[in-house]
């Protein structure tokens, strides 16, 4: 709670409020599968909070009479005479908390939650992981052997950091820059070639665009290509949790351009009246494709705009693995015990370019990308702290890079030879019965196949 507080501006405003709605919601958190009940819950937390800021503005302000006060829901406002605005930005920003430096060293007087020997030699393992397959398939489909391919290379810290602070039993809301959320869970290597060759032992029967990854049993949604429409399902899905009670949080994540669109903003707003258990993670980094920040918005970051819909927030250095940790564990014990949402605006740099469908060296400079390659790269600074507890050495990070290739090598080798779904795939699943009209389109697609077979890929099923 503390990590929140110190870097949370609107924290310490709103604690007193905070507070009674908590002890409100406690009261009624038995009776959430009540539709009545928890009509009654949502009057009275609003009521209690109505109370809190009543009397906290009441100590500030007890030499004002009615006439200068005004009553309304939320709390009672005083008037001024003065013609005053809020202003649109400060010169001063949000602070980036943050443990170690670009070296790797721990910061003098940090607050954060420590890391065991296991759980950061298994953080660090992962991030090389995560990184050397993103060079093997970003090879594989320049090669031609796959249709398309997306990296995470610069943002392997929020990936895998975020991933360590939670538990299998928190959902996952993916954007598609999130694969190594999957692999701390547990998902093999060949299980992510399965799904970017999309042949028939890919979960999602090769419907998906590769890197568009799903798994139920480790409880990460399937990836949706459009731009922030993971948002208010993540919401809804958080809200379920909490009304059946659950020990659980929903994470959902998003990049800097996903803060443009509508979805983001009615997501914080539904999360916040519905006091919904759901972590906001952005990847603020610096980029939506080739649109840089300065044409997305004029606010302070991501940041500010939780506290606009009344979510606590933290600014994070999304490129430092033990800040990522710290920040998401405490965001998690908060959502879950204070049945509040968070914001985690983590800011990074998508070394990578936006896809294989981009070419990033036509709208930035090589030099700026070299700089977070080299500089500020997220692995090697976190290589430096396991190596100064004398957790890693020269030659397990050999064995390490030799290991985690061959076995993507051999995977990708596996997944090419295991022929694609039929063509029956593309019909089943959604309908218990199939309705005529998808019976009638089978039946032509299959008559098509049979008559162009020049125009369809030899090696799919009928």
């Amino acid at each position: 709670m503390g990590l929140f507080c110190v870097l949370n501006r609107s924290a310490s405003v709103s604690s007193s409020t905070h507070n009674s709605k908590t002890q409100s919601t406690a009261l009624f958190a038995q009776d959430f599968k009540n539709p009545v009940a928890n009509f009654y819950h949502k009057v009275s937390c609003r009521f209690l909070s109505f109370k809190a800021d009543s009397e906290q503005l009441g100590s500030h302000c007890s030499c004002l009479d009615n006439n200068q006060v005004l009553d309304f829901p939320g709390g009672k406002v005083a008037f001024t005479p003065e013609v005053r605005f809020l202003f649109g930005s400060t010169e001063e920003r949000i602070p980036c908390y943050r443990v170690l430096d670009d070296n790797g060293q721990l910061i003098e007087n940090i607050n954060f939650t420590g890391v065991s020997k296991e759980i950061a030699r298994k953080m660090y393992i992962d991030m090389v992981t995560l990184q050397t397959m993103d060079t093997i398939f970003y090879e594989a489909q320049r090669q031609g052997r796959i249709s398309f391919y997306v990296t995470t290379v610069g943002e392997e810290a929020i990936n895998i950091a975020s991933a360590a602070a939670l538990t299998i039993d928190d959902l996952v809301v993916p954007q598609y820059r999130e694969p190594g959320v999957l692999l701390w869970r547990g998902f093999t290597l060949q299980e992510f070639a399965n799904q970017c060759f999309s042949n028939r032992s890919d979960d999602c029967k090769g419907r998906q665009m590769p890197a568009h990854y799903g798994s139920k049993k480790h409880n990460y949604f399937t990836v949706a290509s459009t731009i922030a429409s993971q948002l208010p399902h993540a919401v809804g899905a958080a809200y379920s949790l909490k009304m059946d009670g659950k020990d659980a949080c929903v994470v959902t994540y998003f990049g800097d351009g996903g803060s443009s669109e509508g979805d983001f903003h009615a997501a914080l707003n539904f999360a916040a009246v519905m006091e919904a258990p759901v972590i906001f993670i952005c990847r603020n980094n610096g980029w939506a494709i080739s649109t840089p920040l300065s044409d997305q918005f004029r606010s302070d970051g991501v940041v500010v705009r939780g506290q606009a819909y009344g979510v606590q927030s933290i600014r994070v250095d999304g490129n430092d693995a033990l800040a990522m940790y710290s920040a998401v564990h405490a965001a998690r014990e908060m959502a879950i015990s204070k049945h509040t949402p968070i914001l985690v605006e983590a800011l990074t740099y998508r070394v990578g370019h936006h896809s294989t469908s981009d070419d990033s060296t036509k709208y930035r400079s090589i030099n700026e990308i070299e700089l977070w390659r080299s500089a500020r790269d997220p692995v090697t600074r976190l290589r430096k702290w396991i190596e100064s507890n004398g957790w890693w050495s020269n030659e397990a990070e050999s064995d390490l890079r030799n290991t985690v290739r061959k076995q993507l090598l051999k995977a990708i080798q596996v997944a090419e030879r295991v022929e694609k779904p039929p063509v029956a795939d593309v019909f089943t699943d959604v309908y218990d019965v199939l309705p005529s009209n998808l019976i009638e389109q089978e039946k032509f697609l299959r008559e098509a196949v049979r008559r162009h077979p020049q125009d369809y890929p030899s090696d799919v099923p009928l």
